[in-house]
């Protein structure tokens, strides 16, 4: 039978909608295990909260974090498969990405810009996709198409090491530099051998294979390679910086080592994490028809629901910067009030503008508000905004001196850690800085009440936007005594350094 071109533009299609609001039932179990293990408050607490946002998402059909990503696709065909086909292989992976994110029922958010070196301009549909093709034997084709997170793509590592040197000793150096930005808990995948590329290759390979890391524990004769998993999944939990930095027992789920013959000076090894919002789908194709996909058992959920008994509560539109004096780090906050958003490119925009003696855009007023580091999905039928989870903070430290000293905000919510520079800035204005949790982009996204635009609409997800929340829920991580949560990054690489 022939592969027909329409079959394979609607299998990717529809694996890429179903990986936007369903985990792998692996994962769910590794993360409710790792919550049943965990005694640490606020790490508890945030993986409860992943957990939560990922059934809500399940039910809804809505994606279970903001940020979609950058599609990957693995494909693997057979030497004997035959074609019904006017595009290319590639061409119809884009086709099909092209449609799952301007799905009008679930829309993803685009976030692939072109001409990454200048003008950077979004493409609108998320193409097109990294595709990795190999001819193989059979008359199959096989794929595996996952979706990428750029909060935990950004951390990967790479490094070339002498021979004799130890890779378990070079990857406990580097997770703590990859701070909470890759939102664990999670995988590590961890690729060795080869060349340079090949290794950066097989740690994302690594991370499409199923968590199993606690069958292999209880082998009785593991092989080498899965003894140096055992080994780092114990060291790098052992660390302490769990779940979203903020402490705890669980900071990898599994570690994953795929390596390749090398040359014999050489060791190239490479790590790429993968977030709680870790998404991929394999599926085959053999001529007969669409893929099907796997059915969801909603029973391997545990029944969780949000504790808001150990939240303070908070009014943002009558707020004072004495009050934030009663907020300690850890404090677990319920902000209900006006926000106003900006990420990445609005501050840029805004930087050219106060830079410029324009002042900020018409309609933009940051005076004793908040600012929401997110770049939301588009809103369908009655809802008010799409998922709207935070992206990382660490990416708009460079304005953030520019922002207290020209705007009066009182403090920034996002995710993972600040630099000290940040942090002594956040100290001296005498501000804040919260983070909400990665991952809980759908569960999030109900505590936002109105939503307006107010400038920069033409950049899409970089717009800013006006929310008005209702029992939104962060934690307090740089409190404006300047102590901070995170401060366990610091403290690991000096230690490792």
């Amino acid at each position: 039978m022939k592969i027909q071109q329409e079959h394979v533009i609607e299998s990717v299609a529809n694996a890429l909608q179903y990986i936007s609001y369903y985990h792998s039932p692996d994962f769910i179990l590794a993360m409710a295990s790792a919550y049943e293990k965990e005694t640490h408050n606020s790490a508890k607490n945030a993986i409860a909260q992943i957990l939560i946002n990922s059934k809500m998402a399940a039910l809804g059909q809505r994606p279970m974090c903001q940020d979609t990503g950058i599609v990957n696709v693995f494909v693997e065909v057979g030497m004997n498969v035959s074609w019904d086909a006017e595009l290319s292989l590639d061409e119809m992976i884009n086709e099909g990405v092209r449609r799952a994110f301007t799905n009008t029922q679930n829309p993803l958010r685009a976030s692939i810009v072109k001409d990454p070196l200048f003008a950077r301009e979004n493409t609108k549909d998320n193409t097109p996709a990294v595709i990795h093709s190999k001819v193989a034997k059979g008359d199959k084709v096989n794929f595996i198409v996952a979706a990428k997170g750029c909060g935990s793509e950004n951390k990967a590592k790479f490094a070339i090491l002498n021979p004799s040197a130890s890779v378990a000793d070079w990857v406990l150096k580097m997770v703590p530099t990859m701070g909470a930005g890759w939102c664990p808990p999670g995988l590590i995948g961890i690729g060795v051998g080869g060349t340079a590329e090949k290794a950066m290759l097989m740690a994302k390979e690594s991370l499409l294979e199923p968590i199993d890391i606690t069958e292999v524990a209880q082998k009785n004769n593991p092989t080498n390679v899965e003894r140096l998993r055992l080994e780092l999944l114990e060291k790098i939990n052992s660390l302490g910086i769990g779940a979203q930095g903020l402490g705890g027992l669980t900071t990898v789920l599994d570690v994953k080592i795929k390596d390749y013959p090398t040359h014999a000076a050489s060791q190239a090894v490479a790590i790429i994490p993968n977030c709680a919002a870790t998404r991929h789908l394999h599926f085959s194709m053999d001529g007969s028809g669409v893929a099907a996909l796997p059915e969801v058992d909603m029973d391997i959920y545990p029944d969780l629901e949000m504790d808001y008994s150990q939240y303070k509560k908070v009014n943002l539109n009558t707020l004072t910067r004495n009050q934030m004096h009663d907020w300690n780090i850890g404090d677990t906050l319920l902000l209900t009030g006006t926000i106003i958003t900006g990420r990445d490119a609005a501050h840029a925009r805004l930087k050219q503008m106060l830079d410029a003696g324009e002042g900020l855009p018409k309609g933009v007023d940051f005076d004793n508000k908040f600012i929401y580091y997110v770049g939301p999905v588009d809103a369908v039928g009655d809802e008010v905004i799409g998922p709207a989870g935070p992206t990382t903070a660490t990416r708009m430290d460079r304005y953030t001196d520019m922002m207290l000293e020209n705007t009066n905000i009182l403090g920034m919510i996002g995710k993972a850690e600040r630099g000290e520079q940040t942090v002594k800035s956040i100290k001296k204005h005498q501000a804040s800085y919260l983070i909400a949790v990665g991952g809980a982009a759908y569960l999030i996204s109900k505590s936002i009440k109105k939503a307006k635009k107010l400038a920069f609409a033409e950049m899409g997800m970089e717009a800013i936007y006006e929310f008005e929340v209702e029992n939104m829920p962060v934690t307090v991580a740089v409190d404006n005594k300047g102590d901070n949560i995170h401060g366990i990054f610091q403290e690991l690489q000096l230690k490792y350094n």
